[in-house]
């Protein structure tokens, strides 16, 4: 697990380098700053896609580690990574943190650096050891690659593969160090890329949902030098004694509540010098007693100058969140056309199942999103808000589960305890709050929008979106006598997202009955939505993933299953979209109908990220995916067979 040697020396492009005018970039994860997932290539389209062939692979090569002595052991996760491409040069991060530079050509790897950050063992965040990609910045003279690895910023020089001594130490920032309080740098963690504006990176953090204790790690945003490593501005996720939103933390809960991280991509609009963070949850997905009020800035994009971290806007999509409806996604920025004008919007994806819109520069919502009273809390010692913000758009998924939704695919699957789950759960409209008999939430922590779930294309002005409809059952942990410090946790296994056909043909000894899902599919969708009108243009069943309940393959049915996942796709000037929805199958559909007009299966397994697109200046588009995970992760490239 030590840094490759450099294979050969990578003639880095700046985009104002002189270069083949056919050569065209993916010089961010998602694309552009602003998260649209577009690409402006047409080579491949609806009418020769069906010829893509595989190009390239590249395989990570990682393994395993056991345990040894003090190294715990540790496996790396799945393969998330979306590419940048830069110059027929190909930068990406591994599970491990690793990064690797490839000629985007023909996949041949360039050098590797592993910084070896899987030493410390298995992170705390819930998914293993994952990263998803890697920011640049550049000057005339050079390039360099930025790395958010754990707890450490890391800038390597493009050109070598080696750590840049200047900056930092040695080229590494302890992103700790500059908390506002002591954290424990093993409860600290990062999954997604940073960002860069002019001459500053600016990095988020994640922290696992499991980790609930007074004074865990805060949530705060904070920017570097992008030369010398030095922090030159933060911001307080939850808001310090005195500062804007600081009283909606009552019973100065603000001192000791952790989280309320950014730990998916941030969106820039760099004319504008605006960063759009989409905030997390804080401390204690389900139980906010001994954190009363809304708890600003929590489950809110917020809006802030990039060159300062000063707070221009926010929205808060949850107030005083109990159900683990982090914004999962980068905010959207798009520009739409508005009673007959342009007008620049961030639209937001969340777990709800909504999609926010709002004026860029003001914060003003484009749609109404009025607040409207909800179900209270039973829970003792927990304080719900009155009311949530809801949208007067349509939602592209479920919301709720009624009697309509259970499964009944079979005699079976419709009785028992499946036909009878209103009487064992609580069940009710979206933020029904958790209960001390359970809950069954929908979304759930794991529904609605994900991390990867949309793309737009700017020409039709269209927002695709997946979704992913899973239920989830906050409960308590155990049976505390202080309500206050209750315990919540969602149990997505056993009463959730599963229910068995005949729990009581359970014997001691004998293996149980299998579980069907305890709604119907469709489990994830493809939706297109103008987001000049909100209208829904269509709506389709994405992938097919039978595995999740073999029970129902036993009864040899043909349905529309539909993956539950939480990427979506790529769209293209050709009128295509590229995407897994997090299954092991790369479909391309049409544009205008969601029609699949090719699908590849992937050999190492599912494809859980955002497929990439570009031009190499040889003058081919390629269509690349990270795939599989484990000992298994392999980066596949497409390209037309007349291209080979």
């Amino acid at each position: 697990m030590r840094p490759a040697p450099a294979a050969a020396a990578v003639l880095f492009l700046m985009a104002a380098c002189s270069a083949p005018s056919s050569r065209v970039d993916w010089p961010t994860t998602s694309g552009d700053p602003g998260a649209m997932r577009y690409s402006p290539l047409e080579d491949i389209n609806r009418d020769n896609v069906n010829t893509l062939k595989v190009a390239w692979t590249w395989k990570t090569g990682e393994r395993a580690i056991p345990a040894s002595g003090e190294q715990r052991a540790v496996r790396p996760g799945m393969f998330q990574v979306s590419p940048v491409v830069i110059g027929d040069t190909m930068f990406l991060s591994t599970p491990y943190a690793a990064v690797a530079a490839l000629d985007a050509q023909t996949g041949r790897e360039l050098w590797k650096y592993d910084p070896d950050m899987w030493r410390p063992g298995q992170p705390s965040n819930g998914t293993g050891l994952v990263h998803r990609g890697v920011a640049t910045w550049a000057s005339p003279t050079e390039r360099r690659i930025f790395i958010n690895a754990r707890w450490k910023l890391i800038a390597i020089d493009a050109a070598t593969g080696k750590p840049i001594p200047t900056f930092g130490t040695d080229g590494e920032v302890d992103l700790t160090a500059t908390l506002r309080r002591p954290t424990n740098r093993l409860h600290y963690t990062n999954t997604s890329p940073p960002i860069v504006h002019d001459s500053l990176v600016i990095v988020g953090n994640g922290v696992g949902d499991r980790l609930r204790y007074p004074n865990d790690p805060p949530g705060d945003v904070q920017a570097f030098d992008v030369r010398t490593g030095k922090r030159v501005w933060s911001f307080h996720t939850i808001p310090d004694s005195g500062e804007f939103g600081w009283e909606t933390w009552e019973n100065d809960s603000y001192k000791t509540m952790g989280h309320t991280n950014v730990w998916s991509p941030m969106s820039l609009d760099a004319a504008r010098g605006l960063l759009f963070l989409p905030v997390s949850t804080p401390t204690n997905d389900w139980y906010g007693g001994d954190r009363k009020g809304d708890n600003l800035f929590a489950e809110s994009v917020v809006a802030l100058d990039a060159n300062t971290g000063k707070r221009v806007w926010h929205f808060q999509i949850v107030h005083h969140g109990l159900w683990d409806y982090d914004l999962p996604a980068p905010p959207v920025l798009a520009t739409i056309t508005w009673e007959g004008k342009p007008r620049d919007v961030v639209a937001v994806p969340s777990k709800t199942a909504w999609i926010y819109v709002f004026d860029r520069e003001t914060g003003a919502p484009i749609w109404p999103i009025p607040e409207q009273a909800v179900p209270q809390s039973t829970v003792p010692g927990e304080r719900t808000s009155p009311t949530q913000p809801m949208p007067s758009t349509r939602r592209p998924s479920r919301q709720v589960v009624t009697e309509n939704d259970l499964i009944d695919f079979t005699p079976r699957s419709r009785s028992g305890r499946c036909a009878v789950f209103q009487e064992k759960y609580v069940s009710g409209p979206i933020f029904t709050p958790p209960s001390m008999k359970g809950t069954i939430t929908m979304p759930g922590s794991i529904g609605g929008a994900g991390w990867g779930s949309t793309s737009f294309d700017p020409e039709t002005h269209v927002l695709y979106v997946k979704d992913q409809q899973s239920g989830a059952v906050p409960h308590p942990e155990g049976h505390s006598q202080r309500y206050h410090r209750l315990r919540y946790t969602a149990d997505l296994v056993n009463s959730g997202l599963g229910v068995m056909v005949d729990p009581d043909s359970a014997t001691p000894g004998h293996t149980p009955p299998p579980q069907l899902p305890l709604i119907k599919p469709p489990y994830g969708n493809m939706t297109a939505i103008d987001l000049n009108t909100g209208k829904h243009l269509w709506q389709v069943t994405l992938g097919d993933n039978a595995a999740v309940h073999p029970a129902i393959l036993a009864q040899d049915m043909d349905l529309p299953f539909g993956v539950s996942g939480a990427v979506g796709g790529t769209v293209t000037k050709g009128g295509l979209i590229f995407a897994t929805g997090g299954g092991d199958v790369l479909y391309a559909l049409d544009t205008t109908d969601g029609k699949v007009l090719w699908q590849f299966t992937l050999p190492a397994g599912r494809g859980y990220a955002n497929p990439i697109s570009y031009r190499g200046a040889n003058g081919v588009q390629y269509v690349v995916i990270a795939s599989g995970g484990g000992e298994n992760a392999e980066l596949v490239a497409f390209s037309l067979d007349t291209a080979r």
